[in-house]
């Protein structure tokens, strides 16, 4: 019977060293780290505009275009102070942390030990002397040894796990930069309320006024017999209310120079002296139109990136996790050396090892291994689902800004005109009063018309900053994607990928 040769020794050996690189070929398949997010080829509001032409650079400039330094300062005092940008500062840190860790897995291990002992050994004499005693010679061993480690990453396992630190990492620091915008759209709005407040305190002191001076005026008049009780009753009750109404006011505005005063970290009376000293109106820059995709202002916002990122971490930890269900392949070594001294002399041994190069194979775990794969699926299925809504959450947050901004600038005119139209109203009202000519109850309708029609032109102020900073909030603040420039948009527009500037 002929039986072929078995191999030789050296073709084991190289078949033996290529089985790693044979094992590496055979990698995980992840999915998609990037996925479609269907936003609109265009934005639905009528002649739409945006900030500065959309440009980044003086998107990023956004408060300076105001005019209004005091607000730059309180912009800047808050992100100094705010605990949620360092907390965010923090959470980039520990990804740091974790994304090295991650990279040094994939790599070899190095560890190093060293010993030192010193002694001798009592031994009883079993020869001619009953109960004698020999004293060994004393010893000393020095021992310095390295161990070494390496877990080969066959299926990508280690790779994935790494990616998704990474991913993470990224996605940690651009919601860094989300919590500045946050905070400075927060600051913002507060200081807008305070000026707003500070407006409709200014309309009920001048109505307050108005009305304490027709209380008395009348008063007088009943004096003489010339106003009946029941006027001199109204006009004072007219007064208490507007005095009522002015004691809420001032306390709203201390209210929000507190909030101001605990985002800030500001002493409230140097807020109150500044507050107090800036000008009186300062218009918001103008709007101008653009031609600009809803792709490329959603590339500009920060947690839609660290969205997307997070879809790319799961996809990443979904490959590490389907890699723990094959097998994994380890190899060690050692270098020692023992130096002995003792009894007059000493001798030094040195050793080494490579091995053993360890395959351990996954049998039977229960189904442990697959359920934690089958977790990390759903896990990146919900970051997917996520990231999607984000984006049509940013488009909405757009769309909405943008109609609210138009919609306030229409009835801007309107409000101006319905103030000067009452205003003079009044006027003439209070003027055929005094001359007898008009009742005191037309005096006082052709008040509160007036005094409404201010609160609604201070409301609508108030309505148009805020529609500013939700833009400003909406297109990410200035924030640009951390890719040279570039800002690969995964969507299912038109317009797939575009640049920020």
């Amino acid at each position: 019977m002929n039986l072929s040769p078995s191999p030789s020794p050296t073709l084991r050996r190289l078949a033996l060293a290529g089985l790693p690189l044979l094992l590496a070929a055979c990698s995980v398949t992840r999915p998609p780290a990037a996925v479609q997010a269907p936003t609109p080829a265009q934005w639905q509001t009528p002649q739409t505009a945006l900030p500065h032409g959309g440009a980044v650079p003086q998107l990023a400039d956004w408060w300076h275009q105001s005019g209004d330094a005091l607000l730059v300062e309180l912009i800047d005092a808050a992100q100094a102070a705010s605990p949620d940008i360092a907390s965010a500062a923090a959470r980039i840190a520990e990804a740091r942390a974790t994304r090295v860790q991650a990279g040094a897995a994939m790599g070899p291990t190095l560890d190093g030990s060293l010993s030192l002992s010193r002694g001798n050994t009592l031994s009883t004499g079993s020869g001619g002397i009953s109960g004698g005693t020999a004293s060994l010679p004393t010893f000393t061993n020095a021992q310095a040894g390295l161990q070494a480690g390496w877990e080969i990453d066959l299926f990508g396992g280690l790779a994935a796990t790494r990616d998704a630190a990474g991913a993470r990492l990224s996605a940690s620091q651009a919601q860094w930069h989300q919590a500045r915008v946050a905070v400075a759209a927060e600051t913002a709005n507060a200081y807008f309320a305070e000026q707003a407040c500070a407006r409709q305190l200014a309309v009920s002191e001048q109505d307050t006024a108005s009305r304490r001076e027709s209380a008395r005026l009348t008063a007088l008049s009943e004096k003489a017999g010339f106003a009946a009780p029941a006027d001199a009753a109204l006009t004072r009750a007219s007064a208490a209310d507007a005095a009522a109404r002015l004691t809420q006011q001032r306390t709203q505005c201390a209210l929000q120079r507190q909030a101001l005063v605990a985002l800030t970290g500001w002493e409230l009376p140097v807020l109150a002296q500044r507050l107090d000293a800036r000008p009186g109106d300062l218009a918001l820059p103008a709007l101008q139109p653009v031609d600009s995709v809803p792709a490329r202002a959603l590339a500009q916002r920060p947690d839609v990136y660290a969205a997307e990122l997070a879809v790319a971490a799961a996809s990443a930890d979904a490959g590490a996790a389907q890699a723990q269900r094959y097998p994994r392949l380890s190899l060690a070594g050692s270098i020692s050396a023992l130096h002995v001294r003792g009894a007059g002399a000493s001798e030094t041994v040195n050793s080494w090892s490579i091995g053993p190069l360890q395959l351990s194979l996954p049998i039977f775990d229960g189904g442990t291994r697959a359920a934690n794969a089958e977790s990390a699926r759903a896990r990146y299925d919900e970051a997917v689902a996520l990231y999607r809504a984000k984006v049509r959450q940013g488009v909405r947050e757009v769309e909405e800004s943008l109609l609210r901004l138009q919609d306030t600038a229409r009835r801007a005119d309107d409000a101006d005109t319905a103030v000067a139209g009452y205003q003079a109203s009044f006027d003439a009202t209070q003027a055929r009063y005094d001359g007898g000519l008009a009742s005191l109850f037309e005096l006082e309708d052709a008040r509160r018309t007036l005094f409404a029609a201010q609160t609604a032109r201070v409301a609508l102020q108030r309505e148009r900053t805020e529609a500013w900073v939700a833009l400003y909030r909406a297109l990410g603040g200035g924030w640009t994607r951390p890719e040279d420039g570039q800002a690969a948009f995964h969507t299912s527009s038109p317009a797939a990928a575009v640049q920020t500037r």
